[in-house]
């Protein structure tokens, strides 16, 4: 069994709670819905008046990757305005890996009530890193085709990972948008309006995300090693709360798009280029209440994706349009089949289908256990779940479902002062993996 913990999300930053909202009480009703939080002060009088707040969280664990690790994380809500947050992660290990995570969310400029600007940068180091390679890489036989999804070698190895990511998010003034983006971050109580019209309910937004990866491994310098470009996100998030979802769900469309560079002359640093998209859609259902579960959450996931470019030869550099197996579609980790590691099944295209029962259990412990009780944890959720998906070479529906990979899990969440952090244990086909992360997975 392999045991992952502290996976860093690309949008771990982008999904804290905002902080510029008080709560009194939580509600629970008669369909099992719990919402949480009630808004207790005018939002416009709290971006006026705020305390930054810092919450700070330390950890030790041991993983086959990692050996044993030390680190720490840190949340500073009301970072300079109401609704801003920064998160920090840091860790070390005993093999002299390290991994080091800094976001900053939610900012707005003066004039642009409809903006969002946030910003990340991740930097790891790993002494026993685990990837998945083309056949042929690192020996310097390296063909062109060698990424399909077949041709996969497991490694261990020395790996250096980076990303630096912003993020310039339009909200349409439509549904909770309506009042401005720093507004359509407050979580939804029962009261309000809920429709399937993106014009009278969620939030629908436009966002433009320059990136830059690159991922260098010790005995395969013949792999490229950097991604350059732009993600375009079509969103429509009509959840009740980004964190605890009871009803509704969320649509979501990405393109991605690095426009290649030839590099040096000696075709040093010379990248192809290549476009992938990205659909999703989630859907809440609540299942009642009862004295023992007062909410019984039902979610489900949809996910395919697809890379155009796959099978464009570019004569010049005689190689095929395909993004590095790092930035490109795959499945495994700890958002999209679970039982795998991460970015194991990687190829031009994939599905995957996700099904979650969530229960929230009225018996509530960890707020008066010794270290929980120094930190607010409302709430925390027990989870049992399913996943079929599979990776294929061409954008075709009989070979994306032909012979599926599938996941059976369970796991526990619960929030800590504002971010839902999960652990999980999941089962695959020969294979099994422990997260501990941030986040819902969808």
């Amino acid at each position: 069994m392999l045991f992952s913990v502290i996976a860093i999300s690309p949008v771990a930053a982008e999904k804290l709670a905002n902080p510029g909202i008080s709560v009194t009480h939580t509600e629970v009703y008669d369909d099992g819905n719990v919402v949480e939080p009630v808004a207790s002060v005018d939002f416009e009088r709290a971006r006026d008046k705020f305390e930054p707040e810092f919450v700070a969280v330390p950890f030790i664990f041991s993983t086959e990757t990692l050996s044993t690790t030390v680190g720490a994380a840190g949340v500073l809500k009301h970072a300079g305005q109401a609704q801003a947050s920064i998160l920090g992660i840091g860790l070390y290990s005993s093999n002299d890996s390290w991994v080091s995570y800094l976001a900053a969310s939610n900012y707005q400029l003066p004039k642009l009530d409809q903006w969002l600007f946030s910003g990340e940068f991740y930097r790891a180091n790993y002494k026993q890193g685990i990837y998945f390679v083309p056949e042929g890489s690192g020996g310097g036989s390296l063909v062109s085709g060698a990424s399909d999804s077949s041709q996969r070698n497991r490694i261990v190895t020395e790996g250096d990972e980076s990303y630096s990511k912003v993020h310039i998010k339009y909200v349409l003034p439509w549904g909770k948008g309506a009042r401005g983006a720093a507004r359509s971050l407050m979580p939804s109580k029962q009261g309000d309006d809920f429709t399937w019209d993106p014009r009278e309910s969620g939030v629908t937004s436009i966002e433009l995300t320059p990136f830059v990866k690159t991922q260098e491994l010790v005995g395969y310098e013949d792999l490229p090693t950097k991604a350059q470009g732009l993600e375009l996100t079509l969103d429509w998030d009509n959840r009740d709360n980004g964190k605890n979802s009871t009803r509704g769900g969320q649509t979501s469309l990405t393109f991605t798009r690095d426009f290649g560079s030839r590099g040096s002359s000696d075709g040093a640093d010379s990248r192809e280029s290549w476009t992938t998209w990205e659909f999703e859609q989630s859907a809440f259902f609540s299942l009642g209440g009862s004295a023992w579960f007062p909410q019984q959450i039902l979610a489900l996931n949809f996910y395919l994706a697809d890379t155009p470019t796959w099978n464009e030869y570019d004569s010049g550099t005689e190689q095929y349009q395909r993004p590095p197996s790092f930035a490109g579609v795959s499945l495994g980790g700890f958002e999209h089949l679970r039982g795998y590691s991460n970015r194991q099944l990687i190829g031009r295209s994939a599905v995957l289908y996700s099904a979650e029962y969530r229960v929230q259990p009225a018996w509530q412990p960890l707020q008066t256990l010794p270290f929980f009780n120094l930190y607010n944890i409302p709430w925390w959720q027990w989870v049992v779940f399913a996943e079929a998906g599979q990776v294929a070479d061409n954008f075709s529906a009989s070979e994306l479902h032909d012979d599926m990979k599938w996941t059976l899990g369970v796991g526990a969440r619960f929030e800590v002062e504002s971010v839902v952090v999960r652990a999980e244990f999941a089962q695959g086909e020969g294979s099994s993996q422990f997260w501990v992360m941030v986040n819902q997975p969808f």
